[in-house]
């Protein structure tokens, strides 16, 4: 059965590759893309001639979001399933980051996310089914050095879609997450970095080591690439969408490097936690999808 899905920051890394794995499957996808007519103007044009519709989406604009979804909607003829997964990342030391470079972070990451479930959850309610799919990290469930402001919107995203998942279960739409580890995408190279450098000296030896850790890092990935394949996480996505209305995993992990195996019974004793204290309280049924 064909889905009609809109995924924002689809130019590139996770969100292109999860086009492409959909109209492969045979769904109808709209991809959201910032200024497809500018700086992405190519990815654009790759994205359109393999099948999807773009539209232009900036997450950190209400206008631009507004319009955008409704452009989706117009030409996919609804709107059935919507993927969170326009995303910024950061290194550094977490004091130096100032309050607007949280800003700018949060912008993105939480803000633009609740943009867009805004804009498209009136009509997921009224037709009475729908999916939100929310991608976060293995870096919201536990934190590294060096990701503060990174960690805390993952962190709040996780919230976020916790919350979406109860209030939104009687009206028939989902609220899911999929938290990937660490991949060899762009992602990694455009990672925010402090604005304030004033107090360096004072961390001595300690300022070297976020770039230190991107290195070892990115040498991981590198040793791993076969095993730690971005297109996992494209699948992951797909799976999510195509599972049964009603029983679809809150949280996927997708991980094989090690990381995740910590994570997922991390997960499975949360969701312990989360049924014991909703029944507890005579809110269990909250926690299923209408179907």
């Amino acid at each position: 059965m064909s889905t009609k899905v809109l995924i924002t920051g689809a130019s590139s890394g996770f969100g292109t590759l999860t086009v492409h794995s959909l109209l492969q499957r045979g769904h109808k996808v709209a991809a959201g893309v910032r200024n497809p007519k500018g700086r992405n103007k190519e990815a654009a044009t790759a994205l359109t001639q393999a099948g999807a519709v773009v539209v232009d989406i900036d997450v950190t604009s209400d206008e631009s979001v507004t319009q955008g979804v409704a452009s989706a909607i117009e030409q996919l003829g609804g709107l059935d399933v919507v993927v969170n997964n326009a995303g910024v990342g950061v290194t550094g030391i977490q004091e130096h980051f100032t309050p607007d470079d949280w800003k700018r972070v949060f912008e993105v990451n939480v803000f633009g996310v609740q943009r867009v479930n805004r804009a498209v959850l009136p009509h997921l309610r009224q037709q009475g089914q729908g999916l939100l799919v929310h991608i976060s990290s293995l870096l919201g469930r536990i934190t590294m050095p060096f990701y503060g402001p990174y960690n805390a919107s993952k962190w709040a995203l996780e919230a976020m879609a916790e919350n979406y998942r109860v209030e939104l279960s009687s009206f028939g739409v989902e609220s899911t997450i999929v938290e990937p580890g660490g991949f060899a995408t762009n992602f990694i190279g455009n990672l925010i970095k402090p604005s304030d450098d004033s107090r360096n000296e004072a961390y001595g030896p300690m300022m070297d080591m976020p770039e230190q850790a991107v290195s070892g890092f990115e040498q991981n990935l590198e040793q791993n690439k076969e095993v730690q394949n971005p297109q996992f996480v494209a699948d992951a996505i797909v799976n999510v969408i195509e599972a049964p209305h009603g029983q679809r995993p809150f949280r996927t992990v997708v991980d094989n490097i090690g990381m995740g195996d910590p994570i997922r019974p991390y997960n499975e004793q949360l969701e312990g936690i989360t049924q014991g204290l909703y029944t507890a309280f005579g809110m269990e049924g909250m926690l299923k999808v209408k179907v």
